[in-house]
C-alpha cells in the first residue's frame, strides 16, 4: 500500500491509529452522556436518540428540510421517537445480535456516534477540513456534526469537502456489474501521474467518468507536459552555470505574475483544479516552447552571421539591438520553468525522478497499450523508412496510421525517425 501510495503522489498518512473496540466502546459512552447531560438526546427502554427538535443548527449543513425526512424510507418507522427524524446514539440489543454493556443496558453504538466519539477522542474539537463521500452529506455526516456540537459546543468544522463518484464509462461501478477496477488495473496501462491528472481534471464535487479515452487525454497532456520541461533543461543545462544577471524579460515576467495570480483564483476557489491544467499550465508550456524555438533560430541566425564576411557585422550588430538576445531568452526560459515546476509540485504532479526517467515509463506504457515493444516498433520504423525510400509511400503512410491508431506517433527529423505517444486516432 505504501508503495502504491508513493507511485501515486498521495500524501501517505503521518499517523495511524488501531483503537480495541473496548476504547471506542467507552468513548461512545462517554459522547452519548455527554449529549444526554446537554439535553440533546433522551434514553427509551435501552435506546438512545438525539432529539433534533433540540439543535436548532441541524440540517444546516445539507440544507435539507424536515419534510425530506420521509419516516420509514430507510428504516422502519419507530413509533416511540419523539421526533421521527429523530437517530440512534444507542440500540439496545436484540436477540442474536452482538452487544456491550453501557448505561442504559445491554446494547450496540448507533451508526454515526463512533465517527464522534474517535474524533474527538484521536483528533480533538477542530478540524480545517473534514471530507468524505457526497452521499454522506445526509444523513452521516448532518448527524456527526449535531451530535459532536451537542456534546462540545466548541466543536467547529472550518470546511467540509465532499467529492464525487467514480463512474466507469457514465455507469456507476458496481462489482455485480463488472464494471469495477481498481487502481492497480490502471497503473498496470497507465503512468501513475497520468491517472493522478486524469482525476484532477475533474473538480472534486463532481463525479469523474472514467474511460479509456480520457486516461489517453491525460497521459499525452503528461507526456506533452514532462516533454516541454526535459527539452527545457537540456537547453538550460550549459548556461545554468554562466549566472545570467538579466532580468527576466517584460512578457514573459507579466505572463508568469499572471499565471500565478489566476493558480492562486482558481485553487482559492474550492480548488477549480480543471482550470488551472486547462488553462493556466496550457499557457505556460506554449510559451517555454515558443521561447525554445525562439532561440533555436536566434542561435541558428547568429552562427550564419558569423559565417559572414566582415562588412556584413555592423548590419548584424544593428539588427541586434532591435531583437532579444540569447541570454534573454535563457533568462525566460529559467523564470518559466521555474514557475511551472513550482505549481505542479504543490498539485503532486512533479515527479521524484528524473523527466528523462519519466518520459520513458510512459514510452513503455504506451507500449504495452499498444501490445508492441522497443525493437517490434523498430522493424516498423526501418519498414517505413524504406518504404519511403523506395517511393513506396502507400505503404508508409499505412503503417504510420497503423502505429497512430495505436497511440504511437512517428515524427520525421533531421537526425531519424523518432516516436512518442500520442491518444489513439480513430
Amino acid at each position: 500500500m505504501h508503495n502504491l501510495l508513493s507511485h501515486q503522489h498521495w500524501v501517505y498518512p503521518f499517523f495511524l491509529f488501531i483503537s480495541s473496540y473496548v476504547t471506542c466502546l467507552s468513548n461512545v459512552v462517554y459522547v452519548s452522556g455527554q449529549i444526554m447531560e446537554n439535553d440533546k438526546a433522551y434514553a427509551m427502554e435501552g435506546d438512545v436518540y438525539f432529539s433534533v427538535e433540540s439543535f436548532p443548527e441541524y440540517l444546516s449543513l445539507s440544507g435539507r428540510k424536515f419534510d425530506q425526512n420521509q419516516a420509514g424510507a430507510r428504516v422502519a418507522f419507530d413509533t416511540r421517537k419523539r421526533n421521527p427524524a429523530d437517530f440512534a446514539l444507542w440500540k439496545a440489543a436484540k436477540e442474536g445480535e452482538p452487544f456491550w454493556d453501557s448505561p442504559w443496558g445491554r446494547g450496540r453504538p448507533g451508526w454515526h456516534i463512533e465517527c464522534s466519539a474517535m474524533s474527538a477522542h484521536y483528533l480533538g474539537h477542530l478540524f480545517d477540513i473534514h471530507g468524505g463521500g457526497k452521499d454522506l452529506i445526509f444523513p452521516h455526516h448532518e448527524n456527526e456534526l449535531a451530535q459532536s456540537r451537542a456534546a462540545y459546543p466548541e466543536s467547529e468544522v472550518k470546511c467540509w469537502m465532499h467529492n464525487g463518484f467514480v463512474n466507469k464509462d457514465d455507469k456507476k461501478m458496481a462489482k455485480s456489474d463488472n464494471n469495477f477496477f481498481t487502481i492497480r488495473d490502471i497503473t498496470a496501462l497507465y503512468h501513475p501521474l497520468a491517472l493522478r491528472f486524469f482525476l484532477m481534471r475533474t473538480h472534486y464535487r463532481s463525479d469523474v467518468n472514467h474511460s479509456d479515452q480520457a486516461l489517453e487525454i491525460a497521459s499525452d497532456r503528461v507526456y506533452y507536459i514532462f516533454q516541454t520541461l526535459y527539452d527545457c533543461e537540456e537547453v538550460l543545462a550549459t548556461y545554468r552555470e554562466e549566472g545570467i544577471s538579466l532580468s527576466v524579460p517584460f512578457e514573459e515576467q507579466n505572463l508568469i505574475d499572471k499565471h500565478h495570480s489566476e493558480f492562486l483564483k482558481y485553487m482559492s476557489n474550492d480548488l477549480k483544479t480543471t482550470d488551472v491544467l486547462d488553462r493556466c499550465f496550457m499557457e505556460l508550456l506554449k510559451a517555454i516552447n515558443s521561447s525554445l524555438n525562439d532561440l533555436k533560430k536566434l542561435q541558428q541566425k547568429i552562427e550564419q552571421q558569423k559565417k559572414k564576411q566582415q562588412q556584413q557585422k555592423k548590419q548584424q550588430q544593428k539588427q541586434q539591438q532591435l531583437q532579444k538576445q540569447p541570454e534573454h531568452y535563457i533568462q525566460a526560459l529559467i523564470a518559466l520553468e521555474i514557475e511551472l515546476k513550482n505549481k505542479l509540485s504543490i498539485l503532486g504532479l512533479m515527479p521524484s525522478s528524473s523527466l528523462a526517467e519519466v518520459l520513458k515509463q510512459l514510452k513503455d506504457k504506451a507500449l504495452k497499450r499498444a501490445g508492441l515493444t522497443e525493437e517490434k516498433l523498430q522493424e516498423q520504423i526501418e519498414q517505413r523508412n524504406v518504404a519511403r525510400k523506395n517511393k513506396q509511400f502507400e505503404i508508409s503512410d499505412g503503417i504510420r496510421k497503423n502505429l497512430a491508431t495505436k497511440g504511437i506517433a512517428l515524427m520525421d527529423e533531421p537526425s531519424g525517425t523518432v516516436w512518442r505517444p500520442c491518444e489513439p486516432e480513430g
